[in-house]
């Protein structure tokens, strides 16, 4: 199994870029230029990667291709296609984006997101991107939300049979699925079950904790740094490193580069007092 995050400090080169992941002790990477690199650029530093045994586990394309207006969702559209011929360029196991929004928040919620027409939508703008570069060697994925498709793993299973295209893999993230006092408190099954039904398809892995906030109604479920919420983390690390010796697990929303260092200890160490060998 790999472990692997973003890098906070600044870099203009490989080497630059290198010395940071070393520091953090990464075996898996967020691919660290985007698709406006010039290609050279993309050479260089997918070639630092394979040099030093990094595994380019994601591309990221956080642009929203659900946007209102027609001329910022063709942009996004566009820029999505562009990352994604990145990602099949350098080897990575994803490009993953999420599914959008036209509300006012692209990443939050929207009475419409429960519409056949947004889901038609999602798989109609997915099918888009992908045939526009029909990769080879990676893939497109949607990181799940809390509030947007896909939101739980039957639903991300559902969007996969729908899709109809093999090159349409999933980026797992277990805590934005974690929207309910049920989920919360059945964490590790509900785990457990994401694994279970989406295993097989699996690419890329956001590992995070939660803590449920204290406080009256309504409920609020926050996101928390790992080892500081209630996520069975040991559990985690096994469940990635069954599916595969060499799956990226990725930490991330964290504030600066000392956190990083911090999260990857903590991922780290419930691995090794899971038995579980990390890269």
């Amino acid at each position: 199994m790999r472990l692997g995050g973003s890098v906070m400090k600044p870099y203009n080169s490989p080497k630059e870029w290198l010395a940071h992941v070393k520091e953090l002790g990464y075996s898996a990477v967020i691919f660290p230029v985007d698709s406006s690199a010039p290609k050279q650029v993309w050479r260089d530093y997918a070639q630092c990667c394979r040099d030093n045994d990094l595994l380019i586990g994601e591309v990221g394309a956080w642009r929203n291709v659900m946007a209102r207006d027609p001329a910022e969702r063709e942009k996004n559209i566009e820029y999505n296609i562009r990352q994604l011929e990145l990602a099949e360029e350098v080897g990575a196991n994803c490009c993953v984006n999420i599914s959008g929004s036209a509300g006012e928040l692209w990443d939050g919620y929207h009475p419409s997101l429960d519409s056949r027409e947004v889901y038609e939508a999602v798989i109609t703008t997915t099918r888009r991107i992908i045939d526009a570069v029909q990769p080879a060697k990676s893939c497109y994925s949607l990181e799940p939300m809390p509030w947007m498709c896909p939101e739980s793993p039957e639903q991300y299973l559902t969007l996969m049979q729908d899709m109809e295209r093999s090159a349409f893999r999933v980026h797992l993230d277990y805590c934005n699925m974690i929207n309910s006092l049920d989920r919360y408190r059945h964490a590790s099954d509900f785990i457990r079950h994401c694994f279970d039904l989406l295993g097989p398809h699996i690419v890329s892995i956001h590992a995070k904790d939660v803590l449920l906030r204290d406080g009256f109604l309504p409920i609020c479920i926050g996101e928390v740094p790992p080892g500081d919420g209630s996520i069975d983390l040991m559990q985690v690390m096994k469940l990635a490193h069954a599916l595969r010796d060499d799956m990226p697990v990725f930490v991330e929303h964290l504030p600066d580069h000392e956190a990083y260092v911090k999260a990857v200890a903590v991922m780290r160490a419930a691995a090794e007092k899971a038995g579980v060998p990390v890269k």
